[in-house]
């Protein structure tokens, strides 16, 4: 017999299964934009494609990723968030044992390309999963707690994972690994993931908004990994970027007229959801930049092994996963985000700043370790705090779409990150190998050395930006959204069918 229960109406011991499941879909979702870094010589080597051509096992993950997250967020409200889960589940497994599989460098690609589509799918609707299930304020901030240490620490698990599956097994392996998590998560959803049922009119997908913002999130990331390769002077960099521009003004325009919008503007528009969004874009520049150049500068400087660099991000990730469970139930609670995010990139800011004191000669403790841990405690701090924000409030029937903003804001923080960081690090060290001619072993070490530091410093800078920029943007205490249970849609209230 099908009963209809409230939607809120969930069994305490199946919300805390539904966490496990949706935190591993969202582990297996971030800790593959780095997992395969690691493997990619060993990949080049067996598959014989180009330093060129390298790049693209990584880009094609985060262009088809980045530029469909807004569809994939929107499609989990319209079709059912636990039917578009397990969907999400078993493509991303498809893609990554097809990708493990590959036999020449095109069909790796399109894994990869594929996998990124699948994510899109994934991640937006493990977020909204969790902030239509989890309603109860304390339970809630406990729940954010768990998901913000996941996709905080995601990037770090992925170089250790990497490392370990190289070095043990086969480069295929990190590839492989997804489908034995994916597995498991879609047990985990068939059996604890609730199943709630619109019983409103279901809304259309708005398809020019879905063509703006998908042509222009593409144009933004390919311009971004092309200013990487090829630089800030190259002519399609400019051309993406500029189509990004005017596509996104389309949609922007689109959205105040259209009868079902993608994206609300209502819903970016809030300050302390806008607030949050910054904080999450701001946050991945900074961490995409740890994870980049603390790695290059571990195996290239130091002579760490894959493993070994995997092993240093460890007590990092402790912090975090610390910093995560103290802030969402202890402080974010009783001081609110626009306490909790400014000491959260304050502290990222001290980290990146204790960074660019590294050198050839330095030790892993204290000189690593410290900064390591400020950075996995800023990161535990803010990464929480802002996810919660950013769901707070909103009607279910966007809860997807929100979410989805949650990690478009990540994904095109790394982007920028990446693409800024690499150039302004490569131009530190070409300055300085021209001013110490001529070039031996000892001048071209100093000159890594000295780019690291100089992302270090910009990504001080990015840190401390937006530690003020969250302190001006988030409502004070008792202004605004409250902590109660998001806004259901009246017009469509669902249910939860068992």
């Amino acid at each position: 017999m099908t009963q209809t229960l409230p939607a809120t109406t969930v069994a305490p011991s199946r919300r805390w299964w539904t966490l496990i499941t949706v935190g591993l879909a969202q582990l297996m979702v971030v800790l593959d934009s780095t997992v395969v870094n690691i493997a990619l010589p060993a990949a080049q080597a067996d598959l014989g494609f180009s330093d060129g051509d390298r790049q693209w096992v990584v880009t094609a993950y985060s262009l088809a990723f980045g530029s469909l997250l807004l569809l994939g967020g929107r499609l989990s409200d319209l079709i059912g968030r636990k039917r578009t889960f397990i969907i999400g589940l078993v493509g991303f497994a498809v893609a990554s044992a097809l990708g493990g599989a590959a036999d020449s460098f095109g069909l790796l690609v399109a894994a990869r390309a594929l996998q990124g589509a699948f994510g899109a799918l994934l991640a937006p609707t493990a977020l909204a999963v969790l902030t239509t299930t989890f309603t109860i304020p304390k339970e809630r901030a406990r729940a954010f707690g768990v998901f913000g240490a996941i996709a905080g620490a995601g990037g770090a698990v992925g170089l250790l994972l990497g490392g370990f599956l190289t070095e043990q097994f086969d480069w295929r392996w990190n590839l492989y690994i997804n489908v034995a998590i994916a597995v498991i998560a879609v047990v985990g959803a068939l059996v604890f993931v609730p199943n709630f049922v619109r019983t409103g009119a279901r809304p259309k997908l708005d398809v020019p908004g879905t063509v703006l913002i998908s042509g222009a999130l593409f144009g933004l990331v390919y311009g971004l990994a092309n200013a990487e390769t090829d630089g800030w002077d190259s002519a399609l960099t400019w051309g993406m970027l500029a189509g990004f521009v005017v596509l996104i003004t389309a949609f922007v325009l689109w959205q105040r007229r259209a009868a079902h919008p993608l994206l609300p503007l209502s819903i970016v528009l809030d300050r302390n959801r806008g607030a949050a969004y910054a904080t999450v874009l701001i946050a991945g520049a900074g961490m995409f930049g740890i994870f980049l150049f603390v790695t290059y500068y571990l195996q290239a400087s130091l002579g760490y092994s894959p493993i070994q660099t995997g092993l240093s991000f460890l007590p990092m990730i402790g912090m975090l996963v610390v910093a995560a469970q103290l802030s969402t139930n202890l402080l974010l609670p009783r001081l609110g985000p626009k306490v909790m995010v400014p000491i959260g990139m304050t502290l990222g800011a001290i980290g990146m700043l204790l960074l660019t004191r590294l050198d050839l000669g330095s030790d892993y403790v204290p000189d690593i370790l410290i900064p390591l841990m400020i950075l996995g405690f800023g990161m535990g701090s803010t990464m929480p705090a802002a996810m919660q924000t950013a769901t707070l409030g909103v009607d279910r029937e966007f809860a997807g779409v929100a979410s989805a903003m949650v990690n478009t804001s990540q994904q095109v923080g790394g982007s920028i990150g990446v693409a800024l960081l690499n150039t302004l690090a490569a131009t530190a060290a070409t300055d300085y190998l021209a001013s110490n001619l001529p070039t031996t072993a000892a001048v071209a070490a100093e000159a890594a050395i000295r780019s690291y530091a100089t992302a270090y410093w910009w990504g001080a800078g990015f840190f401390a930006a937006g530690a003020v920029l969250a302190a001006l943007l988030f409502r004070r205490r008792g202004h605004g959204l409250s902590v109660a249970t998001p806004a259901a849609s009246v017009d469509a209230e669902p249910v939860l069918a068992h």
